[in-house]
């Protein structure tokens, strides 16, 4: 089943789900008034009989006053003891999100901001003709999904159009958001969105990226996100110039409970590098984890040092690093899609981090980067929080991406 296929079923089960909730609500709505308008008659049934009440009835003996008493103070007891429980009841954690949904919500921004682009689109909508597919391009290079996408996706449109004999803007944006996904997908065939653990030994997935991205922080959900899974996890801090970036990973380090190696600042990175290898391999570490200094690709020297610390993994471990993940921060769209593209031709880029998805309508970078570069993004962040950091699942970004934009 192709992606838009899974996409495509995914969309029609919430709507069918939605149309059940809506009857349901209906359904519970007419009950309630039926049961209102039962009571209603109930009270106008009583009011007509008479009562008649002795003294008796209205002043109750001492034996049923002390009995009263008694309850009351039964109900007294009872409640202070509630109240105890309820003091000593932990209040209930907040369940951790599905990643469909965590991927729904955190798209919800790009989603949003592609459907307004849509929808100005089609507002003056008369047919599809060449001044349709010219704004239909302008409206895929502004949703970033790439100037090359953009350029092939408006060229497969203009037959794909013809092909399925579309007329109306419901069919045409079908097959817009079909094609989208079509390209996507073909894209990503040979595409492994998963960390290549090594087959013995420590794991070592050194990170890469400009200042300000999101490196660091990324570093210590990883840990987190690997520690609950019960590996062995050690940092190393060899981003030794950017002032308070040592601290920073040590606080991560102590938050998640787990090892970190460090230098004072300033300090040889590929000094901590050789430190932090030989601790991983003679303390058994199942994951290392290296922070390099935010580096721009064109600074020769700061290139020449990451290869420096790769020489060194190298050369105790034959095949590290086993990942190269390059950070980017997805607000700045065609930015982070330039950055990585110079990255590739000066590193070996395994995979990508894309952080800050949920703060940004730039969503469809996803998209670029796939079709541009042809290296996988293994990771996502969805949120501040730590879970919100997200292995990557094209399913799911694909359904929280174009949700309901199917007619």
């Amino acid at each position: 089943m192709g992606l838009f296929d899974i996409f495509k079923k995914r969309n029609n089960e919430e709507q069918n789900n939605n149309s059940k909730v809506e009857e349901v609500k209906n359904d519970e709505t007419d009950a309630a008034v039926d049961d209102e308008q039962k009571a209603d008659d109930k009270v106008d049934q009583a009011s007509e009989q008479k009562t008649v009440t002795s003294e008796e009835e209205q002043q109750p003996s001492d034996q049923e006053e002390a009995s009263k008493e008694s309850d009351v103070d039964d109900n007294t007891d009872e409640e202070k003891v509630e109240e105890q429980t309820d003091e000593k009841q932990p209040a209930a954690e907040k369940p951790v999100e599905d990643d469909q949904t965590k991927f729904t919500e955190g798209l919800e921004k790009s989603r949003s901001t592609f459907g307004e682009r849509l929808n100005r689109l089609f507002a003056n909508f008369r047919s599809v003709d060449e001044d349709f597919f010219e704004d239909l391009e302008d409206t895929l290079i502004e949703s970033d999904v790439g100037f090359d996408m953009a350029v092939n996706l408006t060229d497969q449109l203009r037959d794909e159009v013809k092909l399925q004999n579309a007329k109306s803007k419901d069919d045409v944006q079908n097959v817009i958001i079909q094609k989208m996904i079509d390209i996507y997908d073909q894209n990503g065939n040979d595409e492994n969105t998963e960390i290549h653990f090594a087959d013995q030994g420590p794991t070592v997935i050194l990170f890469v990226g400009v200042n300000g991205v999101g490196k660091t922080t990324t570093i210590g959900k990883m840990a987190n996100m690997y520690k609950q899974q019960g590996k062995k996890v050690l940092l190393a801090a060899a981003d030794t110039f950017r002032a308070g970036a040592i601290q920073q990973l040590d606080e991560w380090a102590k938050r998640d409970g787990v090892d970190i190696v460090k230098k004072p600042e300033q300090s040889d990175p590929s000094a901590v590098v050789y430190e932090a290898v030989h601790k991983a391999k003679d303390e058994n570490y199942d994951i290392l984890f290296v922070d390099t200094a935010g580096r721009l690709q064109n600074k020769v020297n700061l290139m020449n040092e990451l290869a420096k610390m790769k020489k060194v993994l190298t050369r105790e471990i034959p095949d590290a690093p086993h990942e190269v993940l390059l950070v980017l921060d997805s607000t700045t769209g065609q930015n982070a899609l330039n950055q990585a593209k110079l990255f590739k031709e000066t590193t070996n880029v395994s995979g990508i981090v894309l952080t800050k998805l949920d703060g940004t309508a730039k969503g469809g970078i996803v998209l670029a980067i796939r079709n541009e570069l042809h290296v996988p993004v293994k990771y996502v962040g969805l949120g501040e929080k730590v879970e919100d950091l997200r292995e990557f699942n094209a399913n799911d970004f694909v359904y929280g991406l174009f949700k309901g934009l199917i007619k």
